[in-house]
């Protein structure tokens, strides 16, 4: 069963009882006012907007931005980041969203051992890539934080994607290693970790996925190139998310695709106890709203 996409995910969070607490670290933004405020509008958010409260109610007044229903706490820079994850900490907030605040403060205040957001396991970002002219969505990981994580990393970070994965009603999901080939070479130890990680999950270790690995993108992602290159597998032209050897890789993959094809993404934050809406502070306002409506699935 192929991952729900954006408009399923639109729908549910319609649907919707009560609106929820979101904690906006660097609000003072106008992508940022114009998501928070369609998803309040839309009953999803509870926003609380921590920044510079004189420069977000200025910004909202120039763009007429209702701030009806929004929150304003005072802290700037690193330590708006402090200040939103102390309200998840606190229950007040459900969830996060990362705003105009640098990717270091952020993680600094999720990351912090005794007052941050920490599971125990390595924090990744997710992205949900839907290619609108194929129908195709797919996971990718880690596309935003751990830049060259070792077996045991990469192994926590299939775990959280089959998670995002079956909350999006996809019970089994195949699951790429992904390399620039799908060859074994001593020189590329990439390619030594997806065998392993293959026959880990060949031998039970991973329930609820199909692991296959090393592949291309294009074994991952095409039916075609498979069958061209005599290559089979229960994942190859079917894969439902993407696991990258390091971060190079899988933000160059996902960037590439979010600029040049007809797509919609949004991503979270994984391995932390709320998720985070965790994407660029380049990133548009339907993009932060793709986002929020993931997450929204992930409380």
């Amino acid at each position: 069963m192929p991952l729900i996409g954006f408009d399923e995910l639109y729908e549910r969070a319609d649907c919707v009882k009560k609106p929820v607490g979101l904690a906006v670290a660097g609000a003072a933004d106008l992508t940022v006012l114009q998501a928070v405020r369609s998803a309040t509008d839309r009953g999803w958010v509870r926003p609380i907007l921590v920044d510079n409260s004189a420069r977000i109610r200025d910004l909202a007044a120039t763009e007429r931005i209702s701030l009806d229903g929004f929150q304003l706490l005072e802290a700037e820079g690193e330590e708006a980041g402090v200040v939103a994850v102390a309200e998840a900490r606190s229950g007040r907030a459900a969830f996060l969203m990362k705003g105009q605040i640098s990717t270091p403060s952020l993680m600094h205040a999720v990351n912090h051992p005794e007052t941050g957001l920490r599971t125990g396991r390595v924090v990744a970002q997710v992205v949900l890539m839907e290619i609108l002219a194929s129908n195709r969505r797919f996971l990718l990981a880690d596309t935003g934080v751990t830049i060259a994580p070792k077996t045991r990393s990469k192994i926590e970070i299939l775990l959280e994607t089959v998670q995002v994965a079956h909350a999006l009603d996809c019970p089994e999901p195949r699951v790429a290693l992904m390399a620039a080939t799908e060859t074994v070479n001593t020189q590329m130890p990439e390619t030594l970790d997806a065998v392993e990680l293959q026959k880990r999950g060949e031998m039970g270790e991973f329930p609820g996925c199909i692991v296959q690995g090393p592949l291309s993108f294009d074994l991952a992602y095409a039916n075609d190139a498979g069958m061209k290159k005599r290559i089979g597998g229960g994942v190859v032209g079917a894969a439902d998310a993407m696991i990258f050897p390091n971060l190079l890789a899988a933000n160059l993959t996902v960037k590439a695709i979010m600029y040049t094809a007809e797509c919609r993404f949004g991503g979270v934050l994984r391995g932390v106890t709320h998720p985070v809406v965790f994407m660029s502070r380049a990133d548009t306002v339907s993009t932060r709203l793709n986002s929020i409506a993931l997450a929204l699935r992930l409380i």
